[in-house]
């Protein structure tokens, strides 16, 4: 089968669709197909419709439960704590982003944690709910354990992102959404699903040396063997991989040990091959930049810092220089008129979802 298009409202309808057939709520369906397809609208393919069967088949094994809500277990003012229940990663996300938005349009700062959640699809997503509001978000959450630390054999953290947004005026809101390592799971997959060999330095096979075979380290994760990605900077200490070892750290201190849910290498679905559930944790935050400045001074000023960036001397053979987020809108908008392309791989599994489901699936091409 040969890579198809597809319009992007035609791959919402058809994820969400999927999503109630899989007894997820209507408002929780939405939120997994916004998720997913705006992933695949800003070019983070890694992070796309690719991922449905991490839902599907999460739910027919029994680590996500569907039909659940999230519930507060604390909050005051400014801080809450909310219990996914074992649910969809997205709709509990997005419960605990609009409740860190909510306390920061009172109060100025909105901090929340999330606990025994799943997978909640690309960090960005819910720090640039922020925005909406004038205000400044800030999303992270752990992972299961893909990634080796510095001088260690065996992947112990996630690739635990973190994202960033702060509104500006007349340039594209700033959007930083990274992963602290090399780069994220998601990308094997892609690599995986086209076939291709991955860059030496991206991740270590079980011996712990250099492996150009993404297929391999996956396998090798998925089933507790050794080596797994490396850390944001690489193999030891020379291009800072320390560095990107404290980032993953710290984001699992706060989205796991801090609300209280699973944190390293407990964060798997099989344990001891029983299903475990993962309870993935999350920590968003909301800041009001009025409370210390001016909303229009504030937002003046990071075009200014934008502007500067754009205008800065370029290195040699350069043309352009981007500030985070740029790319991923200027792709947003270019798949909304041409259409969201999806390798072959991806496509058919699709495809098969459709046939098992009996929910039908357009493609442009």
């Amino acid at each position: 089968m040969s890579d198809q298009v597809i319009k992007a409202e035609d791959l919402y309808d058809f994820v969400k669709r999927l999503m109630m057939r899989c007894q997820v709520s209507d408002v929780g369906a939405h939120y997994i197909a916004d998720n997913l397809v705006t992933a695949n609208l800003r070019g983070i393919d890694s992070h796309g419709v690719g991922r449905v069967k991490r839902y599907v088949e999460g739910i027919r094994r029994g680590y996500i439960v569907p039909d659940v809500s999230p519930k507060i277990v604390r909050e005051n003012s400014v801080l809450g704590n909310v219990d996914a229940r074992d649910g969809v990663g997205q709709p509990a996300g997005v419960f605990g982003m609009d409740m860190a938005i909510e306390k920061a349009q009172s109060e100025g700062i909105g901090l929340v944690t999330v606990f025994n959640s799943n997978h909640y699809g690309f960090a960005g997503y819910y720090a640039m709910r922020a925005l909406e509001h004038n205000l400044i978000g800030i999303s992270l959450t752990n992972s299961e354990p893909l990634v080796v630390p510095t001088f260690a054999r065996n992947a112990i953290l996630g690739t635990n992102p973190i994202s960033i947004a702060a509104p500006t005026s007349k340039n594209r809101p700033w959007v930083m959404d990274l992963a602290t390592s090399v780069v994220p799971r998601g990308k094997l997959e892609v690599y995986e699903r086209l076939g291709k060999r991955i860059p030496p330095g991206w991740a270590t096979d079980e011996r712990g040396t250099s492996t150009d075979d993404p297929a391999r380290v996956l396998e090798n994760v998925l089933y507790g063997y050794a080596g797994g990605i490396l850390p944001l900077g690489g193999e030891g200490e020379t291009h800072g991989g320390h560095k990107g070892y404290g980032l993953s750290l710290m984001v699992d201190v706060l989205s796991g040990v801090l609300s209280g849910s699973n944190f390293g290498p407990d964060i798997i679905a099989t344990k001891d091959g029983k299903m475990n559930h993962p309870r993935v944790g999350h920590f968003f935050m909301a800041l009001d930049p009025a409370f210390f400045t001016e909303l229009d001074v504030f937002k003046r000023r990071m075009d200014d810092y934008i502007d500067l960036l754009h205008t800065c001397n370029r290195a040699e053979g350069c043309s352009r220089i981007y500030v985070h987020g740029e790319k991923e809108y200027e792709m947003h908008d270019l798949r909304t008129r041409e259409g969201i392309p999806l390798d072959a791989k991806t496509a058919e599994s699709l495809i098969e979802y459709s046939k098992q489901f009996n929910e039908a699936i357009h493609f442009m091409s």
